[in-house]
């Protein structure tokens, strides 16, 4: 169970995994030592599964990114998970209710290499149908 604490170090840790435990404690106004061990315990207990590292806005701008619905084939669901699993320029697979089955999260540094990356996923058996949108902008990111 994670208490208020537990939920203002997470968010902390969201905006900036590298804050040093100093200035996190002084933020969330409490001991250093407080601030490790939530820490700790929130990773032995899986809350925390690793961290990242979250790109410039400069850098992020330069990137084209895109959201690809997917419709599939149902009986071949598993088999595609597992094929777009392998392609690393699929940074996030979500299943979702509506008219598609599944959104893929891509990012390429081209439109070319979007072009390519499209066709690519389409070209997997068991999708049926791709409907792209490629991002213009973030407005915000958490």
């Amino acid at each position: 169970m994670m208490d208020e604490l537990d939920q203002r170090l997470l968010d902390a840790l969201q905006d900036n995994a590298r804050e040093p435990t100093a200035a996190l404690a002084r933020r969330l106004r409490v001991s250093r030592s407080t601030v490790q061990s939530r820490i700790q315990r929130l990773e032995e207990r899986g809350v925390i599964a690793g961290y990242t590292v979250r790109l410039s806005d400069e850098t992020a701008r330069r990137m084209i990114r895109a959201h690809v619905s997917l419709n599939l084939s149902p009986k071949l669901t598993a088999a595609v998970v597992q094929a777009l699993k392998r392609i690393p320029e699929v940074r996030a697979l979500h299943a979702i209710s509506g008219a598609h089955d599944l959104i893929a999260v891509v990012r390429t540094g081209t439109m070319e290499e979007m072009d390519a990356l499209i066709d690519r996923i389409g070209a997997i058996d068991g999708i049926e149908r791709t409907t792209s949108s490629i991002i213009m902008a973030t407005k915000f990111e958490r």
